[in-house]
């Protein structure tokens, strides 16, 4: 999967968030966004993931040189964020059920695999409301990262985890993050350490760009 910006910008009202992107996102690498909060960083990797339309320039995707319309963007990309939520009145099981109707599981993985990734063989029928926020985001991430999916993106990803979760994360980075196009949002070092490139949104800040 690849992903082409032209000259993108995207603002609200009047307030360019940034502008005059242009940069490449190619299959096989693992980028970093970086920025402060607030900065703009996640609403970048929404226009990528096509849930927000950019407000100037255009992207591209394409899928094994294929070109994709982005109304169908959705097809190729898994997502861990912490504004997407988890259905909280559903078991564990039936949690994984509902996220694999829309997905499929990379291979080697099964319902079973995920829930001893998750290290929760006993908790298969525990509703998601009772998990602790360490775990909401341990599952968020699992669901991302075991769906067969070419595009794999990823917002602050280790928010809610701590050390033993991080260490947790990096494994399935190593594990699950080869062959894939992933784009990881993020301000901690820890998480993106090992990105083979990286793009600061403050290098496109309007005022710093200028009026084109």
């Amino acid at each position: 999967m690849n992903i082409t910006l032209q000259n993108i910008g995207r603002r609200f009202n009047r307030d360019w968030i940034f502008r005059g992107v242009d940069y490449s996102f190619n299959s096989g690498s693992i980028y970093a966004i970086l920025g402060s909060n607030g900065s703009g960083k996640s609403t970048l990797l929404q226009v990528l993931n096509g849930s927000l339309a950019p407000s100037a320039g255009k992207i591209d995707y394409f899928f094994q040189t294929e070109p994709i319309d982005i109304e169908k963007v959705y097809l190729h990309l898994s997502i861990a964020a912490p504004y997407l939520e988890l259905i909280e009145e559903f078991s564990l099981d039936e949690m994984i059920d509902f996220h694999f109707k829309f997905k499929t599981f990379k291979e080697g993985i099964g319902k079973d695999g995920l829930i001893e990734l998750l290290s929760l063989p006993g908790s298969k029928n525990k509703l998601i409301k009772y998990f602790s926020s360490g775990m909401k985001q341990r599952l968020k991430l699992a669901l991302a990262f075991c769906a067969d999916t070419p595009m794999l993106m990823l917002d602050e990803p280790t928010s809610n985890l701590d050390t033993q979760g991080i260490d947790w994360y990096l494994s399935l980075v190593q594990q699950f993050a080869k062959n894939r196009l992933t784009i990881i949002c993020s301000n901690q070092e820890h998480e993106y350490s090992f990105c083979d490139a990286m793009l600061n949104i403050t290098d496109y800040k309007g005022e710093m760009k200028g009026k084109r």
